[in-house]
């Protein structure tokens, strides 16, 4: 809280463009399963397809985001966690990176009129619902964590539907604007060859 605080004090938590996802009640096995999702620990790297891929990838991502991120070794950590916590949910990272734009401008204290926090705009009530009560939605893998997972669950919910999804994530299910602006910065700011686009959008 006193972080919180002070942050706002300097000026340094920024209104993100973000909605809010909407609280939902879960069945005791989705809930069960999501807070599986978001509690078990993350790997140390992230498993690329090959080196090169690897070395490619980084480097290209990271000279897209250097102006926005001029800390080299946080770009990178930044990066590889993104990777990891998209992958791991069966998420592109370059959407992913696509909606942290739209969602955050990459801020990671950033902070929405209704509370939303972080790079990728979580909900409080989301820790309460499937974390544990000490987990930091301004902690870079910790958000992730969480949004990449949220965002899963909404895909399954939609059954594949990435516009839908979006909107739930956003709280404007149903609304074009926001799903279109992510699919703009994914496909403008963040396009990689391999990348395959989910169905619905």
């Amino acid at each position: 809280m006193r972080l919180i605080a002070g942050l706002i004090l300097f000026g340094w938590v920024l209104a993100a463009h973000a909605g809010a996802q909407k609280y939902e009640p879960l069945a005791a096995s989705v809930q069960a399963a999501l807070h599986e999702a978001v509690s078990d620990r993350a790997a140390p790297e992230p498993e690329f397809p090959s080196l090169e891929e690897k070395i490619n990838w980084l480097t290209e991502m990271s000279r897209r985001l250097e102006k926005r991120m001029p800390d080299r070794e946080g770009r990178l950590e930044f990066l590889k966690t993104v990777y990891y916590e998209a992958k791991r949910a069966g998420l592109d990272p370059q959407m992913v990176l696509g909606l942290i734009q739209v969602e955050s401008g990459f801020k990671k204290y950033a902070l929405s009129p209704v509370g939303a926090r972080g790079y990728m705009q979580v909900m409080p009530f989301w820790v309460k619902l499937i974390g544990q009560k000490e987990n930091n939605l301004f902690h870079l893998r910790v958000n992730l964590r969480y949004g990449c997972t949220i965002l899963r669950h909404y895909i399954d919910i939609e059954k594949g539907d990435l516009y839908r999804a979006l909107g739930r994530y956003n709280g404007s299910l149903g609304q074009a604007e926001y799903p279109n602006m992510v699919r703009a910065a994914w496909e403008r700011q963040w396009s990689w060859p391999k990348h395959r686009y989910l169905s619905g959008l």
